[in-house]
């Protein structure tokens, strides 16, 4: 490798592209990966993803509209756009364009009649007047009935365009089991409803299609995924990166552990897994494979990283606002409980990259290979005054979206501002199109989801699946109750644990087709419940499902952080998968802790320091187990009989009896005496 190669995957010599990561971006991640347009449609797209980030700018600071106005606007724009944008099949992405008679400005004619359509059916309701729509639900006319299954079959067509075929096949199973109550088995068994019922409630209402999940992301999730686009364009996102590799990337394995605590700095204004990944990854992932590291390996410890940043504060994706709206709770109170996951989550990471570069001998940074942090800083330091904005305006008590309001103004005037980083006016307008480009498929899910949650509520199906999750745990629990010690765990300790875990499991198969904020709002509905039943609280309950949730963007076969990661390092995207959710398991640790020891995430009503101190180290400890036990190395290589070991006591740790606390910790006690004489050994022999 000669001097100019060499140089050009040095940290410091670096910069974030924008325009490459975009284009890595919209090519691994299909919510944004739109049909080739002509010049001609491409600026009347891009002139109408303009206006509906102005919309959302304009009236985050100066009021939003009435409620169902403003989520009719939202999805107006959204499916309208999604129609023009994303191709009928997977086959018209790479078509290229021609203006004809049946594609005039290139789009089909059907796509063109069916944005229209589109619009119409969804700005129906919004334009009834109030008094009449009050009337009208449980009494919808014809006109109701015939665009409202318009709108539904619309947005289940819109939805497998921008992101697959799971989530529209999900509604109509939750739509036939509304039709078909009277057949169906056992405790399933309802009255069952006609279509125009079911039409009536999920599109009249604001218990379906204009729900709460719509609210949220035409409420909140627009302003923030619109500020994390402008805070990355003016330089938020190298700053933190040369951050991190100033703080990291001098130890073992440099360039890995930059990737880590690069992607959780990123991941404080991206919400997203996939950005997060090509982002910091263009910058990690090189340095990687130039120190050493295998090529799956480099790309899964970045996909692993990057999907923290939907559990990373202050942003969260769109999990941070609908827990608002759920559990009616300060935003505030939200991003404090997340602190100390999201810390666990890199934690668990950083532990087995630790292990790995220990155990193969993998070096840092050179002095020469570092950024230098004072230029950056200098250059860079007025990026941080938008964040630190937004971040106050939060805590001194106002609406997330005022905060955003005020977060994206400031991102402008820096922009607009700094010499050292200077962004056009054309730039600007670059920002508000790809702000908006983010907004459309997580738009047109959080509607979609909207069925399923209509669905729930109007049969109360949520209830009933709860009780035979419940009633199953039970089960499992008093078989296994006969076989343990009666003093290790209790019968209410054990069912809990099983219902833990088959939550856990469906979590994970939910979200390996459907995106993470669909995924939550499902499991949520469906699942929390069970737990709530059991005596967890509702926050712990919420938060265990989403965290478990997000283990589906490295879980293999959909796992979309690493294939992107695999696309850049050049790697085996299965094997990368699979590596992903390898180091992701560390973590999966975590939301055991906190449902058996809920003062971990600080803000439940029987937090106690002392509480929180044994669950916190608690849970280092056995993330640290368990990492040492999959990387097969602590101070020395780890033998089978000391990774059997490790992994009884991490699972362990995380019970919150006494005796199963003693016993996991007696269990490593062996291990470490093992590994400190072995260590004592090879310093002898390099001696």
């Amino acid at each position: 490798m000669n001097q100019k190669d060499d140089q050009t995957i040095r940290l410091q010599a670096m910069e974030l592209d924008e325009d490459k990561a975009r284009e890595l971006e919209e090519k691994f991640d299909s919510e944004i990966r739109f049909r080739k347009l002509t010049p001609a449609a491409s600026y009347l797209v891009g002139f109408l993803l303009i206006a509906l980030s102005l919309f959302h700018y304009y009236t985050a600071g100066f009021g939003l509209l009435q409620e169902m106005v403003h989520r009719g606007i939202h999805l107006s724009f959204v499916l309208g756009l999604v129609f023009l944008v994303f191709p009928l099949t997977k086959y018209g992405y790479d078509r290229q364009p021609r203006s004809t008679l049946l594609t005039p400005l290139g789009i089909p004619v059907y796509d063109w009649l069916l944005a229209i359509a589109a619009v119409v059916a969804v700005a129906h309701v919004p334009l009834i007047p109030l008094d009449d729509l009050a009337f009208r639900v449980g009494n919808p006319t014809q006109v109701d009935v015939i665009l409202g299954l318009t709108l539904i079959v619309l947005l289940l067509d819109a939805t497998r365009r921008s992101v697959g075929w799971p989530l529209p096949i999900i509604c109509l199973i939750f739509m036939g089991y509304a039709l078909f109550g009277p057949y169906m088995p056992s405790i399933l068994v309802h009255p069952g409803n006609t279509v125009s019922q079911l039409v009536n409630h999920l599109y009249l209402t604001t218990q379906g299609i204009y729900g709460l999940a719509l609210g949220v992301v035409a409420t909140y999730v627009f302003h923030f995924v619109l500020f994390g686009v402008f805070a990355s364009r003016i330089g938020l996102g190298q700053l933190f990166l040369d951050c991190a590799a100033w703080v990291a990337g001098r130890f073992a394995g440099g360039p890995a552990k930059v990737s880590i605590f690069g992607s959780a700095l990123f991941g404080m204004i991206s919400g997203s897994s996939v950005a997060n990944t090509v982002t910091v990854g263009s910058l990690t992932i090189p340095a990687m494979i130039r120190l050493g590291y295998r090529r799956n390996f480099a790309a899964a410890v970045e996909a692993a990283s990057s999907t923290g940043g939907q559990v990373t504060p202050p942003i969260m994706g769109a999990a941070a606002f609908l827990m608002i709206e759920f559990l009616n709770l300060p935003y505030t109170t939200i991003i404090l409980a997340a602190i100390v996951p999201a810390f666990m989550h890199f934690f668990g990471v950083l532990m087995q990259v630790h292990f790995e570069a220990k155990r193969t001998g993998l070096r840092g940074l050179r002095p020469d290979e570092m950024p230098d942090i004072k230029e950056a800083l200098k250059r860079d330091w007025p990026t941080v005054i938008p964040l630190f904005a937004l971040i106050g305006v939060l805590v001194a008590g106002y609406t997330p979206y005022l905060a955003a309001f005020w977060g994206i103004t400031l991102c402008i005037v820096v922009g607009l501002l700094n010499p050292r980083r200077r962004m056009s006016i054309s730039e600007v307008f670059v920002c508000l199109r790809d702000g908006a480009k983010y907004a459309l498929a997580v738009g047109a899910a959080a509607a979609t989801v909207g069925i399923v949650v209509g669905v729930v509520t109007l049969t109360g199906v949520g209830f009933k699946l709860s009780y035979i999750v419940t009633a199953a745990a039970g089960q499992m629990a008093v078989f296994s109750g006969s076989l343990l010690p009666a003093v290790m765990f209790s019968q209410t300790t054990l069912t809990l644990l099983f219902t833990l875990l088959m939550t856990g499991i469906v979590c994970i198969l939910m979200g390996c087709g459907i995106p993470t904020t669909a995924n939550y709002i499902i499991m949520v509905t469906i699942a929390a419940p069970a737990l709530v039943l059991l005596g967890v609280e509702p926050i712990v309950a919420h938060f265990f499902v989403f965290y478990y949730g997000l283990l589906a963007d490295i879980t293999p076969p959909v796992a979309l952080a690493a294939y992107a990661a695999a696309g850049m390092a050049g790697a085996d995207p299965f094997k990368t998968g699979n590596t992903a959710f390898r180091l992701g398991l560390g973590k999966a640790l975590v939301p055991f802790v906190f449902v058996f020891s809920p003062s971990l995430l600080l803000v439940t009503k029987d937090f106690t320091v002392p509480d929180f101190l044994l669950a916190f180290f608690g849970c280092a400890f056995g993330i640290v187990c368990l990492g040492a036990a999959l990387s097969r190395f602590m101070l020395v290589r780890t033998r089978a009989w000391e990774n059997l070991l490790l992994v009884l006591a991490a699972f362990l740790m995380i019970a919150p009896e006494f005796y199963s606390t003693v016993l996991g910790v007696a269990l490593v006690v062996p291990v470490l005496l093992r590994q400190w004489r072995g260590l004592r050994g090879e310093r002898a022999l390099a001696a």
